[in-house]
Formats: structure tokens, C-alpha cells, sequence
């Protein structure tokens, strides 16, 4: 099947669908960063992805696939081998006689469609696919966990042939097997979407775990033999010192996979069976989240928005590691960024860069604490700052008079809920009267776990539960039988469940006057707020949640 040349941008002009101002714009910002035309669109909220393969299928004549019309069960990988599928960023779809259906995410791209044709010697028949439907496919016929292990295997020679001494464990490490073997495990945990990489030594193996979804599953268990030279390889890449073992070391580094860029925070810590390592994957595209897809419910949006529309005053948004405090942060930073606005952040470590954003590293060492930068800042004129954590009672006082002489100021703290963190930094030192004059905002998180949708069912809860959610009996709501997309579990993806506190006059007066976390609390709730437990009610109302879920992450006082 032989496919006219389209020019995309020319297309989408024709449609009405984008207009030539914005495609000079994306023309240019695709000299600029080296990313295809379509996917710069799609970054710029020009256009969305749907609506690209909408039209090119229809102008090119072409079919739209996604991973329920792949034949699985076929020997797909036999008939495309997975070096010129990863090459070209391929999938096989179908395949009879001399012809292959063969599934792109850019089937204007002619040349190479006919490199495949050449080098399969088939005939090809394009169709389109979403970009993540295609990775999921490539993932799924060609897997990633047989290679591992062969490369495992090849590894396991090497180190053997040469010996396990410790002290060739750099020259191992820049061997491209290890490269390889590492490279496998970064480019799985991808694909299975975890945020974080264990890789840790036991007393005979070297187990690697994914956290999916907020749970640590084991994904590989290796030969001991293995750690010097994956420890290594790991350091190397992010510019750790390889013969230092004896102190924890922090480090990081970048790739760019399936058309993103992903920066990866390491962090090495010194066991009794040798160093753990741990790889926080920080995916560029989470932080450009904007305050409508984050998960808030309607009701806390609208209350958190009029709070950050304040031209001064502290918001605090708490919760414990892992709740996703640092998304909501950077998700009002893209609410707040302006050109008329100077903004600047103190953060331990950076984990996404902004544009217009002025972001200062903590480090410790050098003697920049939290509350040197921030004494720093306040004379760089700034209109808002993001400090990373309140740790101490220094960095809150600084905070505080910074609210104080007119500037708005976001930053996280490690409390359970809302009304707890007001107290907490009471309990810091700060005087009640300046916590209840500064503060004017608290929002508490969590992550819940969503409802796998390949494998969503409804059943009908007992009156217990039916009471606790507020829905009458014989009503159904949802939960994940488990399935091969979940890997069985249940659960695909997370979303937060939120409790969002606007201190006004009658809080400030519970809080200088000295008030607990439960008279806080109750006079919040006489005024309308809505703890976090019900938001996750909610959730679980609408199908997104289980029960089981809000209760694993809530805290229910009798």
C-alpha cells in the first residue's frame, strides 16, 4: 500500500484544527527541542493526540488500532524482529501471507515504512496507534523480562571470568552487558509505570523491587555476585563517587525515552549486606500538571483556588512521604507562573526545572540550608516562594515574616492531616498568634489507588459499608477483579483524595488562642470543610476507588 506525502502541519491548517500562527510557534520549538511536529502540538495544548490520528486516518485512508485489535497470540515478534520494531518505534499488528499490518504513531514517516517493507520483504499495511498504546504493545510481544535474564546470565559469566574482587567492579560496570542489564531494569520500570527502583542486597541475592501505585513489588532476583558491578554502573550514571561505601550519597541523571525526558534521583545507602540503591523516576510531564488534573474534587478546588488567588500569606500542604505533595506544588506553580510575577523556589533536591521559575538547590555541605536561601531570596524582590519543607523552627520564622511583609508563600510539612499541621508548627516554636496571622491555607493528601478499568465490576455492598459511604442498600459501586493489564492486582494508576482548610477569622482565633487539633477541627467543620476520608467517599461513589483503599490511607477517629 503505497501512502501519499502529507505535510502535517499543512493538514491540520486545512481542518481548521490549528492556525499558522501556532504552527510557526511549533515549528520553531521543534528545531529547538528535536521532538516531532505532532507530539509538539500535542505539548503546547494545540491540539490532542486523538484528534491528530483522527484526521490522518481519515486523509490517509489508513486504519486507527489500539491494543485490543493486536493479535497476540500470534508469533508477532518472529515476523518483526524487536530491533527494527524499538528502531522505528513499531508494532506488528497482524500478518497473512506476504502482507503485515504494521501500527505507528507517525505513519507520515514513508521512508521508513519502506525500510521495513525492505528489510522483512513483505508487503506493509499501515495503520495508527496512540503513542501509549504503542510502547504497551511493544512492552507486551516483546517483553523485557527474558532479555534481562539472558543478559543476567551473560553478566554472571563475565564477573566470574574475571573474578569478584570488588576493585574491578568499575571496569565491570562499563562493560556493555552491565550497561545493558541496567539499562533493562530503568526501561521495565518504565513500561510497568513504577516511581521507584529498589535495588537491594540480601544475605545471597540481589533483589530488585518496582513500587507500582504506591505497593513494592519484587520484579528480579539476581546472584549477589551481580552488586558490585550494577551498583557501580548505577553510580557512574549519576556522578556518585564508586569507592565511596561507607556514607549514603545522593546523585542523578537523565534519559529520554519514548519521546519523553525522565530524570531519575538516586539516593545509596550503606547495609549490612552492602549498598541498597534507590532510583526515584521524576517523569517531566506529572509536573506540568495543571490543578484541574490533579484529582481535586470540585468542591476543595474551588475553596484551594480562592486561597492561592491571596497575594500574601503560608500554604501548607501536608502529608506523609509519598502523598504527592510535591505534584500539588508544582501544579500551583503553573497556576501562579506569570511574567509579571518573579517566583522563586528553595527546593532539596530539584526535581522538575520551570521556565520564569527561579530554583535554588539546598546543599547542606556548602552551608545552604533551607534558611540561608531563604534569607537570600527575600532580597531578590520575589512576589511568591516555594520552599521545598518546613523542617525547623528557623525555616518557618523566615516563612512566616516572609508572608508577613506581603509575599506568598507555599511549602509542604510531614503531618497527618489539615488541622494537625497548624498545631505542629505551633509545637515548632512559632508563637499562636503568628501562625493564626500568616496562615491561610491548609491542604492534606493522599494517593489512592484507581480501579483497573480492564477489569472493573460492580457489586453491591452490605449495609455496613452502605451506611459509612451515605448511599442506600442494593446500591452498587465498584472494585478490580484483577487481570493481566493490573498484573492482577486490581488497581491501574493513582489519584489523590484531598481535605482542603481556608483559615479564616474564626480558625485564627481557635489557633491564638492556642487551640488543639480537634478544636481546629471542629470549628473547620461548622464552616464547611470537608475532611479527606469524604473526598475518598467520593471517589469511591463514582467507580474511580475502592473502599478498601480510602480506609488503607485514611485515618477513621471514633
Amino acid at each position: 500500500m503505497k501512502l501519499k506525502k502529507i505535510r502535517l502541519g499543512d493538514l491540520l491548517i486545512e481542518n481548521g484544527l490549528i492556525t499558522e500562527a501556532q504552527l510557526k510557534v511549533a515549528l520553531n520549538e521543534s528545531k529547538k527541542s528535536g521532538k516531532k511536529l505532532g507530539e509538539t502540538l500535542i505539548d503546547l495544548d494545540y491540539i490532542d493526540e486523538n484528534t491528530i490520528i483522527d484526521v490522518l486516518s481519515e486523509q490517509l485512508g489508513i486504519d486507527k488500532v489500539t491494543t485490543e485489535d493486536i493479535h497476540f497470540e500470534k508469533p508477532l515478534k518472529e515476523i518483526l524482529p524487536e530491533k527494527l520494531a524499538r528502531k522505528f518505534k513499531v508494532v506488528p499488528v497482524d500478518f497473512k501471507d506476504n502482507e503485515m499490518i504494521v501500527a505507528t504513531n507517525d505513519p507520515t514517516n514513508i521512508f521508513m515504512l519502506d525500510e521495513i517493507g525492505r528489510i522483512t520483504k513483505k508487503e506493509i499495511i499501515p495503520a495508527i496507534i496512540a503513542k501509549d498504546d504503542l510502547f504497551n504493545a511493544l512492552e507486551k510481544i516483546y517483553g523485557t523480562e527474558d532479555r534481562l535474564y539472558k543478559i543476567v546470565s551473560d553478566v554472571e559469566n563475565k564477573i566470574v571470568e574475571l573474578g569478584s574482587d570488588e576493585e574491578i567492579a568499575k571496569s565491570v560496570a562499563e562493560d556493555s552487558s552491565v550497561v545493558m542489564l541496567v539499562d533493562g531494569i530503568i526501561s521495565k520500570a518504565i513500561s510497568e509505570r513504577a516511581s521507584d527502583i529498589h535495588i537491594e542486597p540480601d544475605e545471597d541475592v540481589l533483589r530488585v523491587r518496582y513500587r507500582v501505585d504506591g505497593i513494592l513489588h519484587e520484579v528480579l532476583s539476581l546472584s549477589k555476585v551481580l552488586h558490585p558491578a550494577v551498583i557501580s554502573r548505577i553510580k557512574i550514571m549519576s556522578d556518585i563517587d564508586i569507592a565511596e561505601k561507607r556514607v549514603p550519597q545522593d546523585g542523578r541523571f537523565k534519559i529520554r525515552k519514548d519521546f519523553k525526558d525522565i530524570d531519575f534521583r538516586v539516593s545509596t545507602l550503606p547495609t549490612n549486606y552492602g549498598e541498597k540503591v534507590v532510583l526515584r523516576i521524576l517523569d517531566r510531564e506529572q509536573a506540568l500538571l495543571d490543578l484541574s488534573n490533579i484529582g481535586m474534587d470540585e468542591y476543595s478546588l474551588s475553596v484551594y483556588k480562592n486561597i492561592i488567588d491571596k497575594p500574601y500569606g503560608i500554604i501548607l500542604i501536608a502529608g506523609p512521604t509519598g502523598s504527592g505533595k510535591t505534584t500539588t506544588l508544582y501544579a500551583s506553580l503553573n497556576k501562579l507562573n506569570s511574567l509579571e510575577k518573579n517566583i522563586i523556589t528553595v527546593e532539596d533536591p530539584i526535581e522538575y526545572n520551570f521556565k520564569l521559575i527561579n530554583q535554588v538547590n539546598v546543599d547542606e555541605t556548602a552551608g545552604l540550608t533551607f534558611a540561608n536561601a531563604l534569607r537570600s531570596i527575600l532580597r531578590q524582590d520575589p512576589d511568591i516562594i516555594m520552599v521545598g519543607e518546613i523542617r525547623d523552627r528557623e525555616t518557618a520564622e523566615i516563612s512566616i515574616q516572609a508572608s508577613l511583609t506581603g509575599h506568598l508563600v507555599l511549602s509542604t510539612i510531614h503531618t497527618n492531616d489539615a488541622a494537625s499541621s497548624i498545631v505542629r508548627l505551633v509545637e515548632m516554636g512559632i508563637e499562636p498568634y503568628l501562625v493564626a496571622t500568616s496562615l491561610i491555607g491548609v491542604v492534606g493528601q493522599r494517593l489512592v489507588r484507581k480501579i483497573c478499568p480492564y477489569c472493573k465490576v460492580e457489586y453491591k455492598p452490605d449495609a455496613e459499608i452502605s451506611a459509612m459511604l451515605g448511599i442506600e442498600e442494593n446500591v452498587p459501586i465498584y472494585r478490580g477483579e484483577g487481570c493481566e493489564k493490573c498484573k492482577y492486582t486490581g488497581y491501574q494508576g493513582r489519584i489523590g483524595i484531598y481535605e482542603v482548610m481556608g483559615v479564616g477569622k474564626k480558625i485564627r482565633g481557635v489557633i491564638a488562642k492556642g487551640g488543639s487539633t480537634d478544636d481546629i477541627k471542629q470549628v473547620a467543620l461548622e464552616n464547611g470543610f470537608r475532611q479527606m476520608r469524604e473526598s475518598g467517599f467520593e471517589l469511591v461513589k463514582k467507580g474511580v476507588t475502592t473502599l478498601e483503599e480510602v480506609l488503607r490511607v485514611t485515618v477513621i477517629k471514633e
